[in-house]
């Protein structure tokens, strides 16, 4: 049986990031977690974390952004990713975003340095995770 499809646009302030109609499942990072959603779903809005959302495609073909912040509109087969950034795998610089979670370490160890805002750095952190998986260099999300 063939699955069915729906439309797709992740957009991000700058710009759009992804647009497709032909995706059967998407998986997004929610801030109380990871949620599916596959054609028909309910209608639905939800806050998104920082995390990646995956996108399977009816020829097979997977494709991940890297996401943060913003929120996921679901309703009549049409599914609106509205982020504060998002990067499809592809564009992901890995050596640059290894570079960041090594920064964000550092600064989450560093505990003798009260004047580092730590909440920012473990954002950092994630953000860094969540481009690193994306793009495959931490294995599969």
């Amino acid at each position: 049986m063939r699955e069915r499809s729906f439309y797709v646009e992740v957009v991000s302030p700058q710009r759009v990031v992804y647009r497709s109609g032909e995706v059967i499942s998407l998986i997004a990072p929610g801030v109380e977690g990871y949620l599916g959603i596959m054609s028909n779903h309910a209608p639905i809005i939800v806050q998104l974390g920082i995390g990646v959302l995956t996108l399977r495609l009816s020829n097979g073909d997977i494709v991940r952004v890297a996401v943060s912040g913003g929120f996921l509109e679901a309703s009549r087969n049409r599914v609106t990713v509205i982020c504060d950034t998002a990067e499809k795998d592809e564009e992901i610089d890995v050596e640059r975003a290894r570079k960041a979670y090594e920064r964000a370490t550092a600064r989450l160890l560093d505990i003798t340095n009260r004047s580092i805002d730590r909440e920012r750095a473990r954002r950092a952190k994630e953000r860094a995770v969540a481009r690193l998986k994306a793009a495959g260099a931490l294995g599969e999300p």
